[in-house]
């Protein structure tokens, strides 16, 4: 109890400091991912991410030695951090990046933004996809990066960068927020997987998303909806269970390939859960070549 109160201090002590624009930095102290640079993008108007992800980077970098930028989305007016707006300024790190933990929804980034991002796939950089982020973006069918769209529909990248590169895109809710958790079931073919290191349950406090990712993932734990806001909650009884967390290897423009971890759960309340947050931190390891350092 006492951990989980001291994470809680601090996710909302870092909340406090992040009022405004700057990259969050967090230099790694000393661990297993020391040398290596973590970007972590904060940007979505539902889960509280400005809240989860920077708790995540710390974790990243005071625990195993990750440095860590958190970028936010910012109000272009004020200057002061606002979830959702489509602004992130500071995306130019991504050159230098080992690894993106992304968590936006339907982002239309300005151009030279989405530049930064659109270059990043190019080289194939391993991406760990948070809750949102099958659905990161929505971009009008004129604009210049619009096949990346969650509903682009033109043969070659339909369902644009959520199916084309994580491998699913927007399906919509299977089991409602506030009123209905899951509990993440570890698929036994996967059980082995240097991710589910580890791990043995996994909760979620917010509620399920359809999925149906393409053939080409492995899926690693079924999301099973429950009826009611506590771990021993009841199954819900008309809702199966759905992917909820999967890796697919994704091809960039030059033939390299690069890996993928993604989870439709990632609410700042989920990660209070141990065996979540611990999957999610093995998930970055193995996305950035990295697993076999996951103790």
């Amino acid at each position: 109890m006492k951990k989980l109160l001291v994470f809680v201090f601090t996710a909302l002590l870092v909340h406090q400091s992040v009022a405004r624009a700057a990259p969050l930095v967090y230099e790694g102290e000393g661990g297993s991912g020391r040398g290596k640079h973590i970007v972590l993008i904060a940007n979505d108007h539902n889960y509280r991410s400005q809240e989860a992800v920077p708790a995540l980077a710390r974790i990243l970098a005071k625990h195993h030695g990750f440095k860590c930028t958190v970028l936010f989305g910012v109000d272009p007016d004020t200057g002061i951090i606002l979830p959702g707006e489509s602004n992130i300024p500071g995306m130019e790190v991504l050159q230098n990046a080992d690894l993106l933990v992304l968590y936006t929804r339907f982002q239309h980034l300005p151009e030279e933004q989405m530049q930064h991002f659109v270059d990043y796939l190019d080289r194939a950089g391993p991406i760990v996809a948070l809750r949102t982020s099958t659905h990161a973006f929505k971009i009008p069918e004129d604009a210049p990066f619009a096949k990346y769209s969650y509903n682009y529909s033109k043969p070659g990248y339909e369902g644009g960068f959520g199916r084309q590169v994580l491998g699913e895109t927007w399906n919509g809710h299977h089991g409602k927020n506030n009123e209905q958790s899951t509990r993440l079931e570890i698929v036994a073919a996967a059980a082995g997987h240097p991710i589910l290191r580890g791990v043995k349950e996994m909760w979620a406090a917010c509620g399920g998303y359809f999925t149906e990712p393409s053939a080409d993932c492995d899926i690693l734990a079924m999301a099973q909806p429950l009826d009611g806001m506590s771990p021993d909650s009841p199954v819900a009884k008309d809702l199966e269970a759905a992917p909820g967390a999967w890796t697919r290897i994704y091809r960039g423009k030059n033939g390299a390939t690069g890996r993928t971890f993604t989870s439709t759960y990632g609410a700042s309340d989920d990660l209070l859960d141990p065996g979540y947050r611990r999957s999610l931190i093995n998930a970055c390891f193995w996305a950035a070549g990295l697993e076999e350092k996951i103790a």
